[in-house]
């Protein structure tokens, strides 16, 4: 495909350029889509939008929603991924950040569920997929818009800018989220003052509109065009090209589904954990998840730039292989450092909730029987529980049977063997221990993620390149990422355990190993014509 490949190489001006606008409107849609996540991990979204008094119900809904816009994502590739390959790069990401823009700013304009009833969920809900149909073409234009324009021997380092550039959306969105809350009194926050950082995005639309317009169509779609040589159904195309089928399974099953559990277990997995379970005071916990995610950025420009010289594949491998082995020390480390007084009473007066079969339900009103009324009761304070069979219903704290377990005297009981249910603000040295845990987790992820904008790029044919990677890329993320905290979420609920969600991550990134090792073909310097 002569016409494919005849493009000239960009000055470095021209490039300079071409990553800023890509990378800053990639910044921009990612916070769109993760401020949303930042403000239901503090519980806002819940309380706001969605019915019912019981707080794990609002929690567990408030991350259905999340969840329902990563479910949208593949929809929005096929879309956008069919109109990149038709129409071009450039025009297609335009349009998927304007529809992002406008859909968040509507999020911070929806009355509450208190004001509207049941049509603000359903709002809600409706906004959500907007964002997810805009989301699923941003990432393939903007990643193939860079990888189109890089020299081959700098693809890797050029396309970690966007990689880093969904970090850094996670980290705007927090630090707009701080802001607002500093700058207005907590009352003005709770009752409005939460709606201005959706708002917001409608300014990063229009700073994110005026660079991209300065930028022209990729040289490789230009040529492709030229020559006649783009594709009739690109969506058809992808699934009948020689050989694409095996491309798009290692790219989902090895690519999007492993990275992205590793990356969302590094930054909402820990700002849930820390504010939930750990009960760490929710600006001091999104402070340091955002400083810690801020430290981590270069961990994805480094091994982009890493995977020009040691191949795409052998960092994906060994970070995999790392994630196994480090996922749940680091997150032991983290817990310990940010509340070591529950750490401690969970260790020294582990509680055990026993019965005859206890039956419990997250999403009930009302649990069926005793026993799924303690474990409600323990899972609505973040306490760690673990369940035993016996005849009776009965709680045992710290090896000591109660003979009345009603609200008060468990409460009592609890605060007896060292249980603090107050908010708890880290020491200085604990904060840099669980930032080092944060940061050894982004480094898991940079290792992932880092070369993954040009491994996929390399992996397919580019008449089809913006279908054949999107679709995957999105499926990928969009299921196995999009739904991690709902069911971390749903299974920490249901154990008692606060560490229990991350054998959802464990076997993801197993899934992922085995099919990158052996499946996934080095792809640096063979790209496909």
């Amino acid at each position: 495909m002569a016409g494919a490949q005849a493009a000239a190489e960009p000055s470095a001006k021209d490039m300079r350029l071409i990553i800023t606008a890509s990378s800053l409107g990639t910044v921009f849609e990612w916070y769109d889509f993760f401020i949303y996540g930042t403000l239901a991990a503090s519980g806002i979204i819940g309380r706001s939008f969605f019915p019912g008094g019981n707080e794990v119900i609002q929690t567990l809904l408030a991350w259905a929603g999340f969840a329902i816009g990563f479910g949208f994502r593949p929809l929005g590739a096929i879309l956008f991924g069919y109109l990149g390959d038709r129409l071009g790069r450039k025009y297609t990401f335009l349009v998927t950040i304007t529809l992002m823009g406008l859909a968040t700013a509507g999020v911070g304009l929806v009355p509450s569920v208190a004001t509207i009833g049941m049509a603000a969920p359903v709002i809600i809900i409706l906004l959500r997929v907007m964002q997810g149909l805009a989301l699923g073409g941003e990432y393939g234009g903007a990643a193939i818009y860079v990888a189109e324009h890089a020299p081959p021997g700098k693809r890797g380092f050029h396309t970690s800018f966007i990689q880093a550039s969904v970090a850094g959306g996670f980290v705007l969105s927090l630090t707009i989220v701080l802001l607002a809350k500093f700058a207005m009194p907590v009352t003005v926050w709770d009752a409005w003052g939460w709606r201005i950082p959706f708002v917001f995005s409608l300014a990063l639309l229009a700073v994110s509109l005026w660079m991209r317009l300065k930028l022209s169509e990729s040289p490789v779609f230009k040529a492709m065009k030229e020559a006649g040589e783009t594709a009739r159904n690109p969506f058809v195309e992808s699934f009948t090209y020689p050989g694409n089928w095996k491309r798009i399974l290692v790219a989902l099953f090895g690519i999007a589904a492993g990275l992205t559990v590793i990356w969302y277990t590094a930054m909402f997995s820990v700002l849930s954990f820390l504010t939930g379970p750990m009960r760490v005071e929710a600006t001091t916990a999104q402070i340091i998840t955002g400083a810690g995610a801020l430290f981590g950025l270069f961990w994805f420009v480094l091994f982009g730039r890493l995977s020009d010289r040691v191949g795409r594949k052998k960092p994906i491998v060994i970070g995999y292989a790392l994630t196994l082995a480090l996922l749940f020390p680091l997150f032991w480390l983290i817990g310990g450092a940010a509340n070591p007084q529950l750490s401690h009473a969970a260790e020294r007066a582990p509680v055990v909730v026993s019965g005859p079969a206890c039956a419990f339900d997250p999403f009930a009103d009302e649990q069926p029987d005793a026993c799924g009324k303690l474990l409600d009761r323990f899972s609505k304070r973040g306490v760690t529980y673990t369940t035993a069979q016996s005849d009776s219903v009965g709680v045992t704290i710290g090896g000591v049977r109660l003979t009345d377990t009603s609200a008060q005297d468990i409460d009592a009981a609890l605060a007896r063997a060292g249980y603090s249910m107050e908010k708890v603000q880290p020491s200085a040295g604990n904060i840099v221990l669980i930032l080092i845990g944060i940061v050894a987790l982004s480094a898991l992820s940079g290792m992932t993620y880092g070369p993954v904008a040009a491994l996929l790029s390399e992996m397919f044919p580019a008449r089809i390149r913006y279908s054949s990677m999107s679709i995957p890329y999105h499926i990928g993320t969009g299921y196995f990422g999009g739904f991690l905290p709902f069911i971390s979420q749903y299974i920490v609920a249901r154990t008692g355990d606060p560490y229990a969600g991350l054998w959802y991550t464990f076997a993801v990134v197993a899934l992922a190993l085995v099919v990158t090792l052996f499946g996934l073909k080095e792809t640096h310097g063979k790209v496909p014509a």
